[in-house]
């Protein structure tokens, strides 16, 4: 059993110590963060995308998945039509804040020391997923991203590669996009009766296109554990050929399965 499991002010303690190290980061390193917001959606779009809110995840309460969508709404509205301007940096987690009770937040499905848990707010990560997946499909730089420790749940349902979510936790595990071009990004975000869907678009047009390759994926068993492993690719398609210009390793994942293999 882990410290922070045996005495759980531990936890809350260093919990308290990283967010106050990272207000304090942002106020020093003066981050120009995107905030603004507009209703009018930039003309060209880049990528566009959704998910589905309701998935079978193992033995996971349905009430969770409820709660998730509840959440996802709140979450939602507070960063639809941000926009993201030469230079500015968009944050997760300044633009919607702690999920906490007061503000509406419902408990929802979170995963913690390698194991789903419930706590409130939980269930976000799909905003977070949906967002970075997103950005990899346009010039934004991810300044900050964190992957999940470990694969929860079997691929039901799953659209993408696996390893390409980002993990999120107030405020200190944040996933971070910076805009180093002269173009403004717009994210638009919504939750439907099924999906959650979102939208970047951009001032003008840009010249490249980037498609995700998932390579060298596998299953491996090491010391009574499974393992999954993989690499996903970005390439760089010229918008105008369709033709390949470049391609770059993003990821390498590799980690503990916790579901059972056939």
């Amino acid at each position: 059993m882990r410290l922070s499991e045996r005495y759980p002010f531990v936890y809350t303690a260093r919990v308290a110590q990283l967010r106050f190290q990272r207000a304090l980061s942002d106020v020093f390193r003066r981050t120009r963060f995107a905030i603004d917001r507009s209703p009018e959606e930039l003309p060209f779009l880049l990528m566009r995308h959704q998910s589905l809110l309701r998935r079978q995840l193992g033995s996971t309460d349905p009430q969770l998945q409820e709660n998730k969508i509840v959440n996802l709404r709140i979450a939602t509205n507070t960063m639809d039509g941000v926009l993201i301007r030469p230079g500015e940096t968009f944050s997760f987690w300044r633009l919607i804040g702690n999920t906490t009770a007061r503000k509406g937040y419902l408990p929802g499905l979170i995963l913690k020391y390698g194991e789903a848990g419930s706590g409130i707010g939980g269930g976000i990560c799909q905003l977070s997923n949906l967002l970075y997946w997103m950005a990899l499909h346009t010039p934004l730089a991810v300044a900050e991203r964190h992957h999940h420790s470990f694969d929860p749940f079997p691929d039901m349902l799953r659209v993408i590669p696996f390893g390409t979510g980002a993990c999120v936790f107030y405020n200190y595990v944040d996933l971070r996009l910076h805009n180093p071009t002269d173009l403004t990004f717009q994210i638009r975000v919504r939750v439907t009766a099924d999906h959650l869907k979102g939208t970047i678009s951009a001032s003008r047009e840009w010249p490249l296109l980037y498609h995700m390759e998932e390579r060298n994926h596998r299953f491996v068993a090491q010391a009574g554990r499974n393992y999954r492993e993989n690499e996903v690719w970005r390439i760089h398609l010229d918008r105008g050929t369709g033709q390949p210009v470049a391609e770059e390793l993003l990821m390498h994942n590799f980690c503990e399965v916790k579901y059972g293999l056939l």
